[in-house]
């Protein structure tokens, strides 16, 4: 079996890593070979990207980004995939594309520096009315500045809507899930019929 790199992306809130988990585990279910990972990874260059949101902005934490997704692609991503395994990452160049903008670098730059990234097989946007992110973030905590930010819900929602349009645009196959009512379990069924179908 060929491996397929999925990523899965959307605002702060929304449920993305539990809707991430849940796809993992539907995946091991029916018995596919999976390798569950995420963005920042759990390397030092990773870590230093999680843990430093508070010290690196704009460009340099564009380029932290960056370099950190090369490093995971050698690492773990491309011998996954090689290897027959469906990838599934929590976070990929859909968040870059949202978040580095809304820190200050203009999408194209931030494209520019993930230009040589592998484009994933499908690039999953989950999305939620702006009221119900802000709702489901309020009531988990922030976890970065990003999160902290005046009408931050607002913002990556729309920029998300917007960046999978780009993303379409630039041939990248996207699946869009609205998560305003639909729970983790209904999303991660349908993301798997998605790869299902992309096999």
């Amino acid at each position: 079996m060929t491996g397929l790199f999925v990523t899965i992306d959307g605002p702060g809130g929304v449920g993305k890593s539990t809707v991430t988990a849940a796809v993992v585990d539907e995946l091991r279910a029916i018995g596919l070979p999976v390798y569950g990972t995420r963005e920042p990874s759990d390397t030092a260059l990773g870590q230093l990207a999680r843990n430093g949101t508070e010290d690196y902005r704009g460009m340099a934490m564009a380029c932290l980004i960056a370099a950190d997704r090369y490093q995971h692609l050698d690492g773990e991503i491309r011998p996954a995939v090689a290897r027959g395994d469906i990838v599934v990452c929590d976070r990929y160049i859909a968040s870059s594309l949202v978040l580095q903008v809304i820190d200050g670098v203009s999408r194209d730059v931030v494209w520019e520096l993930n230009r040589h990234a592998d484009m994933p097989d499908l690039a999953v946007i989950l999305n939620a009315r702006a009221d119900v992110v802000e709702k489901r973030l309020t009531g988990r905590g922030a976890h970065s500045r990003y999160e902290r930010m005046p009408d931050s819900s607002e913002r990556e929602c729309a920029l998300f809507r917007e960046t999978a349009r780009f993303l379409m645009a630039a041939g990248v196959r996207v699946a869009q899930f609205d998560a305003t009512a639909d729970g983790p379990d209904s999303i991660a069924r349908g993301i798997v019929a998605a790869i299902k179908n992309r096999e």
